[in-house]
């Protein structure tokens, strides 16, 4: 030691703050070592989960119309377009009513007739009446003064059955919409010829909204032991959270082409604010229990295609590319391949990447 230090003294100053600066910095560095970042580490365990399987599934409304017309004529205006709100009763479209305004005046002159011809054999039947009480007439003649007057009474209440009808006609050239809906789609255009039966517009209900899956039939055995049927739904602070459908069906029967059965999930109204239809949702159905590999969601890192875990090696970590299954909620994401019991992982991926990151705590969750 007292070599050393005489070494250093016999050199010139600036080589001494060189050789000096060297030995600082070799000395920050294994402090630096020592004191890397310590990352939390959990074991890989075997629990008990859900069993089941997802599905992808579609968000529908509940209640969904295509309104089509009901009369005959030229559409002279569309009141709304896709993506409007309308009321329950409001104007959607307006097709020409000329043809039925002549026909509800038509049927006005024909009732007006009817009611005159049925007031002149009313007293025809009257005056008949009088004269044969006096014995002047026959009662052949009362018989037809009495058929007279049905006849009129006849033709009165089908003149009034017509004028209705061209009353409901010319209400059909207004169309409007039958519930409180937002307006999906428009089929048609101002200018386009209608008639009874065509599509004009489609309207959905934005309350209550379902999630439609099809189900493959060759999972139907799984189905019928299913305890649970949960939906993924995003929550306010924009998070995902599985919630009970308010009541779940299916068809009893399977699509011939995809053999496949719909299932209908009714959703609870107060979980749908983010949802519209089209969109796509996750399904799970739960069919009892299984033992499965689960790691916290957070261990997880995602980047881009890539899904792993920092894995301990050694004194520190090594990068490691997993296959998840199922997400148990609280339970953990299950892992299908890459890991076993014996492994232990970061539960945070992001400072165990760092360097000279090295595991602390204890193996288990």
């Amino acid at each position: 030691m007292r070599t050393s230090v005489s070494f250093l003294l016999l050199l010139r100053p600036h080589w001494l703050g060189r050789v000096l600066s060297v030995l600082m910095s070799g000395l920050v560095l294994s402090v630096s070592a020592q004191t890397g970042p310590q990352v939390d580490v959990v074991a890989v365990e075997s629990r008990l989960v859900g069993n089941g399987f997802e599905m992808d599934g579609v968000v529908q409304p509940v209640k969904q119309s295509t309104v089509s017309s009901q009369a005959s004529g030229r559409i002279i205006s569309l009141a709304v377009k896709a993506g409007d709100t309308v009321r329950a009763g409001q104007l959607l479209a307006t097709i020409d009513d000329r043809e039925t305004q002549t026909g509800m005046q038509r049927s006005r002159a024909q009732s007006a007739q009817a009611q005159a011809e049925l007031r002149n054999a009313q007293a025809n039947f009257e005056r008949t009446r009088d004269l044969l009480a006096k014995g002047f007439i026959s009662a052949a003649a009362m018989d037809t003064a009495d058929a007279q007057l049905k006849s009129a009474q006849a033709g009165r209440d089908q003149a009034t059955a017509g004028e209705k009808q061209s009353g409901l006609s010319q209400g059909f050239t207004k169309v409007t919409a039958p519930f409180d809906a937002y307006v999906l789609q428009t089929l048609s255009d101002a200018g386009d010829l209608a008639f009874p039966g065509k599509p004009l517009l489609t309207l959905y209900a934005p309350a209550p909204l379902r999630a439609v899956v099809q189900v493959p039939v060759s999972r139907s055995a799984e189905l019928q032991a299913s305890t649970a049927i949960d939906v993924q739904v995003r929550a306010p602070d924009g998070s995902f959270q599985w919630i009970h459908p308010s009541q779940s069906s299916h068809l009893s029967s399977a699509d011939a082409v995809s053999q496949t059965i719909e299932w209908r999930l009714e959703l609870p109204t107060v979980t749908t604010k983010n949802l519209v239809p089209g969109q796509q949702i996750r399904v799970r159905f739960a069919a009892g229990q299984a033992q499965r590999l689960v790691i916290p969601q957070a261990a997880v890192l995602r980047r881009g295609e890539l899904t792993a875990v920092y894995v301990v090696s050694g004194h520190g970590f090594s990068l490691k590319a997993i296959r998840l299954g199922s997400d148990h909620g609280a339970q953990g994401v299950e892992v299908l391949a890459g890991l076993s019991e014996v492994d232990r992982v970061a539960r945070d991926p992001v400072r165990a990447g760092l360097t000279g990151a090295q595991p602390v705590g204890t193996a288990t969750k």
